[in-house]
């Protein structure tokens, strides 16, 4: 604990890191801010009413959560996050299918910034899709929410929620590069710990609750906490050795190879995972929007999102996205390439393709357990 803390008093010696986090608290200042503006027109008063009086465990509450309640208050960054997630979950897709985002995939920086690129502009598009149904079905449909729906406002309200979500994107992609973290996935962990304090404090004055639970309750979310960090921070070390130098042509040593490791994540997919299923699984949610499968036992029990199927289908899908986000993002042929300019081996396996395919295959084993453990925590509140 005491070297907890002095890592903590070392950030606020370092200028650089004291920097990047002084962006990105900026950053998610603006973002908080911003989910609280809202769409000019709009009575937030009567949207909250409406979301009270509907009870809780609908798309509405799901959506709410990602986004910090913008969704539910009508605010102008109501969309979130999450038309800038479907594209890149069509984008990274479209790398298996076609070449053409295969050859920029392989393309390192420069392709990277391709994709980006056409990412954005996919963005666009899904935003000018999602946000009319959005205000036709959850603030228009609400009888008093907006006072004279007019062309006008229909026209300045898409314009507002594309304009905000491209704001959205550009604070992700800005705390990505200038302050701490992946700023995608922490935007969407603000939205969700935003009403973290307020649920704690709910849970501490239910009357069902009694102490003694609550202070389980809270020691059980540490655990889990600890379980996620443990995680993240997991590796399997591959130990790499150089090739012994001759003399004259090194400043290095003769005799044995200086010797390092490669550090292959458990989770190298991080989130992302959980980010792409749950963008998928919001589709039968809402598909019950719609009359024609409101009956449809089928769609419903994948609706619910407390109950079996759903959750079976969240943890499969989870699981397969860990291996293709993993394929995607770590390159074994690529490193058994780099090592082999290096002069460098894996003790015991040739250079070249055999490294390639040992790489591949202690990524694969060490990503099954990495990819049931983030399914898990995943479904976890529905368990719970």
């Amino acid at each position: 604990m005491k070297n907890f803390f002095t890592q903590i008093r070392n950030i606020w010696n370092h200028e650089e890191l004291r920097k990047k986090l002084g962006i990105t608290l900026g950053l998610i200042l603006v973002y908080r801010i911003g989910s609280f503006i809202v769409i000019p027109g709009v009575n937030s008063d009567v949207l909250a009413e409406q979301m009270a009086s509907s009870g809780s465990g609908g798309l509405g509450d799901l959506l709410s959560l990602f986004t910090g309640g913008a969704f539910s208050r009508a605010s102008i960054f109501a969309l979130g996050i999450m038309p800038y997630i479907s594209a890149s979950i069509i984008v990274q897709l479209l790398g298996i299918a076609v070449p053409a985002v295969q050859k920029m995939q392989a393309e390192g920086e420069s392709g990277r910034k391709k994709i980006n690129q056409y990412t954005r502009f996919l963005t666009i598009a899904i935003t000018l899709v999602q946000a009319p149904g959005y205000l036709a079905t959850s603030v228009v449909a609400v009888p008093g929410a907006v006072a004279n729906p007019s062309t006008f406002w229909w026209f300045s309200a898409m314009v507002i929620l594309v304009s905000s979500t491209l704001v959205i994107m550009w604070l992700g992609e800005r705390i990505t590069d200038k302050g701490v973290g992946n700023g995608i996935s922490l935007l969407i962990m603000i939205g969700i710990i935003a009403t973290f304090p307020q649920a704690i404090i709910q849970e501490f004055i239910h009357p069902d609750t009694g102490l003694f639970f609550f202070l389980v309750e809270m020691a059980f979310l540490l655990v889990v906490i600890g379980c996620s960090v443990a995680l993240v921070q997991a590796l399997r070390k591959v130990p790499v050795q150089m090739a012994k130098m001759q003399a004259g042509g090194s400043h290095m040593p003769q005799g044995e190879g200086a010797r390092s490791f490669i550090p292959l994540k458990v989770n190298s997919a991080g989130v992302m995972p959980i980010i792409f299923a749950q963008a998928i699984m919001f589709v039968p949610l809402y598909l019950t929007q719609s009359e024609t499968f409101q009956q449809n036992a089928a769609i419903q029990s994948l609706a619910d999102f407390n109950g079996f199927w759903y959750n079976l289908i969240f943890f499969v899908m989870i699981v397969v996205f860990t291996y293709f986000y993993t394929a995607i993002t770590v390159n074994p042929n690529q490193m058994a390439d780099d090592l082999k300019r290096q002069n460098s081996f894996v003790p015991g396996i040739k250079p070249g393709k055999p490294t390639a395919e040992f790489l591949e295959r202690v990524l694969s084993n060490i990503t099954l357990p990495g990819s049931l453990f983030l399914a898990l925590i995943a479904i976890l509140p529905a368990i719970v």
